[in-house]
């Protein structure tokens, strides 16, 4: 109380209301990964977590797509026109993380963190993605954990990278969750791309981690963004044969004149844009193997790994629903098709396997009218009755979190009854409000959840001596109704 020496009124404000558990972010991504540039202000980023909310502001910061580069080799085949064919290989501009951050944000994504670790002139390289994600130490708004360069690597480096993205989350932070794809996710099953993955993951943290498969068909590169230009110079004269092959005597005259200009154009720098376009636009009216030949392109820069879109769902689902609700059952935008069409006995071995890591499926229903969809909500320790699910690791997680940063005020605070009853009413509190939303399950709060703290109850008098405040809380997180089962039976007839 104070004590008064001067005569008048004097005014003593009470707070009226406990301190309450403030809920933590669940949804902040961090992406590592390959950049065309990484500077803001004339400073560099790179290898510093950068936070940004937009894909403009990733293409401010860190600049625009990949240039790709194909080869061409022609050849004979029966059946195609002309009989002609050709292999075309992409051998420049394999670089994910731009496409990858397009499809997180047209699929709900938000404020993420970037880790620019080198530019396009650089070779993939485990080292420098492994430095890109310890720079994620010191960040602790990020969550979630993608790295869509990690498919460049070979296989025995890109297992040694996820294998660090799972300690990282779960045992040095133990607040984020890793997104991991499959390595040549693309193959069918039958090629063994998932055994490869369980074989290749190890059995640490596998709580802290979830895998997709497999690669999807994205449309987030335009068709007509693409032209001769993105087939080497070197290659042309192959690209002139194959398609001449295809065409009358009229349409291989213009043919061969349209790649005259194209040789002006790609010498001279006036009116350069235009002359390309003014080309293509001619091939594509003329050549249906040319149009072919784009296509081709189109699905080689398309074919992605699904784990920034998987980012942007969970942000999605967190927002509308709610943590606890499993990123499941979900339609992914900017995506027509998953690249292997999987059954539902092909599933089984996905979802539940002997070694315990589940690897969720992502499915097209698209002649049920619901189109491709995410078909899974495990965690890599499938054998696990408490973490077995993506949403209760999460759950847990957010939980843990903002209880955390709460009590951490009370640090040093007397360890006596107050203090006790202050923590003990505020963890309530804050459990009381999660459970009205339904992240916990139960039919009142005193069976969702139990907070107890005291003497005697989680401490002894040896713990008051030694400083330690032991707070025990219990909750039952609400699970997904993974397998849903419908039962008929057939009944007398009553009238």
């Amino acid at each position: 109380m104070a004590q008064y020496k001067t005569p008048g009124v004097s005014i003593v404000e009470k707070n009226a209301f406990p301190d309450s558990v403030v809920e933590v972010a669940t949804a902040v991504p961090a992406f590592v990964g390959y950049t065309a540039s990484a500077s803001h202000d004339g400073e560099s980023l790179r290898n510093q977590p950068w936070r940004i909310a937009s894909m403009a502001e990733f293409t401010a910061c860190f600049g625009g797509a990949p240039m790709p580069g194909f080869m061409l080799e022609a050849g004979h085949a029966p059946g195609t026109p002309g009989g002609a064919s050709c292999t075309l290989r992409q051998v420049a501009g394999h670089f994910l993380l731009y496409h990858s951050m397009q499809l997180f944000f047209q699929n709900g994504g938000g404020a993420c963190h970037i880790v620019s670790v080198g530019d396009y002139h650089d070779t993939p390289d485990i080292g420098a993605l492994r430095a890109g994600i310890d720079a994620l130490l010191q960040e602790r708004e990020v969550t979630l954990l993608a790295v869509p360069d990690a498919m460049l690597l070979a296989l025995d480096d890109c297992h040694a990278l996820q294998r660090h993205m799972l300690m990282h989350c779960g045992q040095q932070m133990r607040n984020r969750f890793a997104i991991l794809d499959i390595h040549n996710g693309a193959a069918p099953l039958t090629d063994g791309p998932v055994a490869a993955f369980r074989e290749g993951i190890g059995s640490d943290s596998l709580a802290y981690g979830a895998a997709y498969y497999p690669w999807v068909q994205a449309t987030v590169v335009p068709l007509d963004e693409l032209n001769f230009t993105h087939i080497r110079t070197s290659h042309w004269g192959a690209l002139q044969d194959l398609l001449l092959q295809a065409l009358d005597a009229g349409g291989q005259r213009q043919v061969s004149a349209l790649f005259e200009q194209m040789a002006i154009a790609h010498s001279s720098e006036s009116a350069q844009a235009s002359r390309i376009a003014a080309i293509d636009h001619a091939l594509r009216a003329m050549s249906p193997l040319y149009q072919q030949l784009l296509l081709a392109m189109h699905g080689q820069l398309n074919l992605l790994p699904p784990g920034a879109a998987m980012a942007g769902l969970y942000t999605l689902t967190d927002n509308t629903r709610g943590v606890w609700k499993a990123p499941a059952n979900v339609g992914i935008a900017a995506v027509s098709a998953p690249a292997v069409n999987i059954t539902q006995d092909e599933q089984e071995g996905l979802n539940v396997h002997g070694t315990g890591k589940s690897v969720n499926a992502i499915r097209s229903f698209a002649g049920q009218g619901q189109g491709t969809l995410v078909w899974g909500a495990h965690t890599l320790d499938g054998n696990s009755l408490d973490w077995r699910y993506i949403n209760i690791r999460r759950t847990m997680i957010m939980l843990e979190q903002s209880l955390r940063l709460a009590i951490q005020a009370y640090v040093f605070e007397p360890n006596v009854a107050s203090t006790w009853v202050t923590i003990g009413s505020m963890a309530s509190n804050f459990l009381t409000g999660i459970w009205k939303r339904g992240g916990l399950a139960g039919a009142s709060p005193s069976d969702a959840f139990q907070v107890e703290v005291g003497l005697g109850t989680t401490m002894t008098a040896d713990d008051l001596l030694e400083g330690i405040l032991r707070v025990n809380i219990l909750v039952a997180i609400s699970r997904p109704a993974e397998f849903i089962e419908l039962t008929f039976q057939q009944q007398m007839q009553k009238s």
